[in-house]
C-alpha cells in the first residue's frame, strides 16, 4: 500500500513501513492509498487530490482537522491514536496547573534576573494553594479521568461536567456554569465538535472566581480566546495553555502577561508517548494493507 506522509513520525515502528514517501501535499497523486498528515486539514479539496485513497491515519487522538463526513462519503477510513497519550497529556495539564498556581515561571525569571533578594517573607509575589483546593474537570474522558487521579494525590476536591454522569467515588457532578463558579482550577478536556466549539464562553469565563485558573490542553477553540485574553489582561484570573485557536499563532497580548503559562501543544510530547502513537499509526496502516480490521477507526 502506497503511503504518503508529510513528515516522518518518531520511534522505531516507522521503519516497518515499506512503501512510504515523505513529501508535502502539493498536487494530485493517483497512487497514494494512505495519508499521514499530522495537524493538516484534510477536507474535500485535499481528498480530491488522492482518488485512490483508502485511509487517513491521524497522528493524535483529536481529529477535528479531518472532515470525517467527507472521508466517509468517499469510502475513506479514518483512524486516530487513542489510549496511548492519556497519561502524558494529563501530566502536562497538571504541570500547567502547578506552574500557574505556584507562579513557577515568574520565579524562574526572578532568579535568572539576579534580583531575587534575601527576604523570602516579603517576596514580590505569592502563589495559590494547590493541596486541598477544588478542581473542575470539563470532559471526563480518558484524559480527564487521568487528571482526576492526579488531583487525588493533592487531596483536591474534584468536580466534573460532561453529558453522561458517572458513578465514581470522589467525583462530584456539576452543571457547567456551577462548575465554573465553584472551582479554583478549571481544566478543559472535552473533544472539539460543532457543539463544544466556544463551550467556555465569555459569560462562563466571567463566572470564574477571582484568583481562579483555567488550564486547557484539549483544543483552543473550546474556549472563547478573545474573552480569555480580556480576562487575563484584567489580572483577575490566570491560565495554563497548551493549545490555541489558530496554531501556531498565539494572541500577541499574552506574551506580556505574567499570569499565563504557554506551551506549544506538547500534551503528548514525550519520547515514549510519541513513539507509542507512531506504533498505533503503523499498526493501522499495516492492518489496512493486509485487509484486516483497523485497530482504532473513528468513522
Amino acid at each position: 500500500m502506497r503511503v504518503l506522509a508529510t513528515q516522518r513520525l518518531p520511534g522505531p515502528a516507522w521503519d516497518a513501513l515499506r512503501d512510504v514517501e515523505i513529501a508535502p501535499i502539493d498536487g494530485r497523486r493517483d497512487d497514494v492509498e494512505a495519508l499521514v498528515a499530522p495537524g493538516e486539514r484534510i477536507d474535500d479539496a485535499v481528498l480530491d487530490l488522492f482518488p485512490s485513497l483508502r485511509l487517513v491515519a491521524n497522528y493524535g487522538v483529536g481529529y477535528d482537522q479531518v472532515d470525517v463526513a467527507a472521508c466517509r462519503a468517499r469510502g475513506v477510513e479514518v483512524t486516530n491514536t487513542p489510549g496511548v497519550l492519556d497519561a502524558a497529556t494529563a501530566d502536562l495539564a497538571f504541570a500547567l496547573l502547578l506552574a500557574t498556581r505556584r507562579r513557577l515561571v515568574e520565579g524562574d525569571d526572578l532568579v535568572r534576573s539576579g534580583n531575587w533578594g534575601t527576604s523570602w517573607a516579603q517576596a514580590p509575589f505569592l502563589g495559590r494553594e494547590v493541596t486541598g483546593s477544588t478542581l473542575g474537570i470539563v470532559g471526563l474522558g480518558r484524559i480527564g479521568s487521568a487528571m482526576a487521579r492526579r488531583a487525588r494525590g493533592f487531596e483536591m476536591r474534584v468536580l466534573y461536567h460532561q453529558r453522561t454522569r458517572v458513578d465514581e467515588p470522589g467525583l462530584e457532578y456539576r452543571a457547567l456554569d456551577e462548575l465554573m463558579s465553584d472551582a479554583d482550577v478549571v481544566s478543559v478536556h472535552a473533544p472539539l465538535t460543532p457543539e463544544t466549539k466556544g463551550l467556555i464562553s465569555r459569560e462562563r469565563l466571567a463566572l470564574l472566581r477571582d484568583g481562579a485558573t483555567l488550564v486547557n490542553t484539549a483544543r483552543g477553540a473550546l474556549v472563547d480566546e478573545d474573552a480569555l485574553v480580556d480576562e487575563l489582561m484584567s489580572g483577575r484570573i490566570s491560565a495554563g495553555l497548551d493549545v490555541f485557536v489558530h496554531e501556531p499563532a498565539v494572541p500577541h497580548a499574552l506574551f506580556g502577561l505574567a499570569n499565563v503559562v504557554l506551551t506549544p501543544h506538547i500534551g503528548s510530547g514525550t519520547v515514549e508517548t510519541r513513539s507509542a502513537m507512531t506504533q498505533v499509526v503503523v499498526d493501522n496502516l499495516l492492518a489496512a494493507e493486509r485487509g484486516e480490521p483497523l485497530l482504532t477507526p473513528v468513522n
